[in-house]
């Protein structure tokens, strides 16, 4: 994501269109995963990145919520280069320069949403990672995929933080996103543990910052393969989950963890239904 619109009513949920699913899912999704492992970081347009040693070109403005480089002339927000729409030297076909806006609001703005990169947005940033188009069978549908997989994956994130922050309901009516950063490799103590059990690493990592109406809360996000990609553009099982580093955020996971528990048990001594013949 990245520059603001000021606008209150566009998601960027409502416009996405079902997939038609072809041979070319298992090149959209290895191709959003080789960009992740690229220095360790996804492309430089989405909400998955790391910090890098790399010197970036210019920059000014950002395009999704993504912490990436120790530049001093980027967005303090997330750490981002300036937009780049200009068509790159050796690029084998044409890319959209259109830009969906999201449905997470900006904490630094008014009825302001984070805006996701576009198509030639997100190969360039690609490129900038080391990605070499000619080492994949890659067409324009590719590139249209890709966007829309990444663009659901962080609509599906903001809702369920919103989940968490329905508890502070009362407090807060309107959280907004006011930062991020990518921590790809940087597993979490929860996502270490699941590893020693016998599970798989996730492919990423984010932390959000959301300002709680004032108050700013820090939220980890680790993604996990959740297989084929589906007519939403979903393949990513996401663990959301506020970080313990604070009593508050401690207290919130030992509630929802209770009630899981607690509801999942009462629903499993729960007698089955009598059918009448």
């Amino acid at each position: 994501m990245g520059n603001t619109l000021n606008t209150a009513s566009v998601s960027a949920a409502d416009v996405i269109m079902p997939i038609q699913h072809s041979n070319n899912e298992q090149l959209t999704k290895s191709i959003i995963n080789e960009s992740e492992k690229l220095q360790n970081v996804p492309p430089v347009e989405c909400p998955m990145h790391t910090k890098v040693n790399q010197q970036p070109p210019k920059t000014s403005k950002s395009e999704c919520p993504i912490d990436h480089t120790n530049e001093n002339e980027i967005n303090p927000l997330n750490m981002m280069p300036a937009e780049n729409q200009n068509p790159a030297p050796d690029q084998p076909f044409p890319l959209p320069t259109d830009r969906q806006i999201s449905s997470i609001p900006k904490a630094t703005g008014n009825n302001e949403f984070w805006v996701y990169p576009s198509q030639q947005m997100f190969w360039n940033a690609m490129l900038r990672k080391g990605w070499r188009w000619k080492n994949d069978d890659i067409n324009p549908k590719d590139m249209d995929d890709i966007i829309k997989i990444h663009n659901a994956n962080n609509e599906q994130a903001w809702q369920e933080v919103l989940k968490w922050e329905a508890l502070h309901a009362r407090e807060c009516n309107c959280p907004k996103l006011r930062s991020f950063g990518g921590k790809a490799k940087h597993y979490s103590p929860r996502a270490r543990i699941r590893y020693w059990l016998g599970y798989e690493l996730p492919f990423d990592r984010h932390d959000w910052i959301v300002d709680r109406c004032g108050k700013d809360v820090r939220y980890v996000i680790d993604y996990y393969d959740g297989g084929a990609v589906d007519e939403k553009y979903k393949f990513a099982l996401l663990d959301v989950r506020p970080a313990m580093d604070s009593w508050q955020n401690i207290w919130d996971r030992m509630k929802v963890t209770w009630w899981r528990w607690r509801f999942s048990n009462e629903a499993q001594e729960q007698p089955s239904p009598i059918q009448i013949h």
